[in-house]
């Protein structure tokens, strides 16, 4: 692999890494404080994609759609915590799992109703497309780069938000001791559901920001879910931080990864084989990555106190 490819894909592991982080944040703050296994998160992801090909559409703008795109996929985080999720917080995680797979086959029927099968395309906004020169003979798309920022904006919003507010108190409270903060009059309850949109909400804008650059389509949340899951079990259950840490890990391992696996196994397998091995072994690499850090730190590499 040259210089240019290994730039390339480091720069889409980051871009990558960032909407895990957008994904999995929610999820580990839902998880850690609510002590709930949501598995339709991924769904959020999905609707936020849809939402925003479809608002763009209507208002004939990217910005229109993606700024329409946060309250509407806000909202139907709420709903859902009213209907389904909320009478499913003292039930144990089996009853959750199964509960919120029934969710997630739901919601995916449901958009192929409404939507179709046929996979769906929102346009890059003018101001963001074309590229920036990186580097003599490379321009890498502009869109990913604003991807990128976005990311890291929206991460220091959240870092203020959870570190620095009577909001963000009361969510680390909740995380490490929901009891005792519900006893000092804290309407649990309220902070749950709190902390269940605000979850939504940034699973809504991953999957509006990444509209452009992928194919919109039924069932796109439930792989990006399953890498969500290994964030959270590698940053720590609970921790934003190492949500963050852990998304860009894993980001960048999958993408070098996959860049990368089949180009090894040239070295000792013939061309057809190594294509074959190393799209196994690059599958495999992010939870050998997984395996090795927990057999170091079990709790992830920034558990939350408790």
């Amino acid at each position: 692999m040259n210089t240019t490819l290994l730039l390339v894909q480091g720069l889409n592991g980051l871009q990558f890494g960032i909407l895990l982080f957008l994904v999995a944040a929610g999820l580990t703050l839902v998880f850690g404080v609510m002590d709930f296994i949501n598995l339709a998160h991924g769904v959020q992801y999905m609707l936020g994609a849809y939402l925003g090909a479809t608002l763009a559409a209507l208002t004939g703008s990217f910005w229109w759609g993606l700024l329409l795109t946060l309250p509407a996929t806000l909202a139907f985080g709420l709903l859902l915590e009213f209907l389904v999720f909320r009478h499913l917080y003292e039930r144990d995680h089996l009853s959750q799992v199964l509960a919120t797979f029934g969710v997630i086959l739901f919601l995916n029927q449901g958009v192929k109703a409404v939507f179709g099968t046929a996979p769906m395309q929102m346009p890059v906004p003018e101001l963001l497309s074309g590229g920036v020169r990186v580097m003599d003979g490379l321009l890498y798309p502009t869109y990913r780069i604003a991807i990128l920022v976005a990311g890291l904006a929206t991460a220091g919003l959240l870092w203020f938000l959870v570190e620095r507010t009577r909001v963000g108190m009361l969510v680390r409270a909740g995380a490490t001791n929901a009891p005792m903060v519900s006893a000092l009059g804290v309407d649990i309850r309220r902070l749950f559901m709190l902390v269940f949109g605000f979850g939504a909400m940034l699973a809504g804008f991953a999957g509006a920001m990444a509209a452009p650059i992928l194919s919109v389509e039924p069932g796109m949340g439930d792989n990006l879910l399953i890498l969500a899951f290994v964030v959270i079990v590698i940053g720590g259950i609970g921790s934003v931080r190492g949500a963050f840490i852990a998304a860009l890990l894993v980001g960048l391992v999958e993408t070098i990864g996959r860049s990368m696996m089949p180009d090894l196994m040239r070295l000792f397998l013939d061309p057809s084989a190594a294509r074959q091995a190393g799209a196994a072994m690059a599958s495999m690499l992010i939870y050998v990555v997984m395996a090795a850090i927990l057999a170091f730190r079990p709790a992830g590499l920034f558990p939350v106190r408790r």
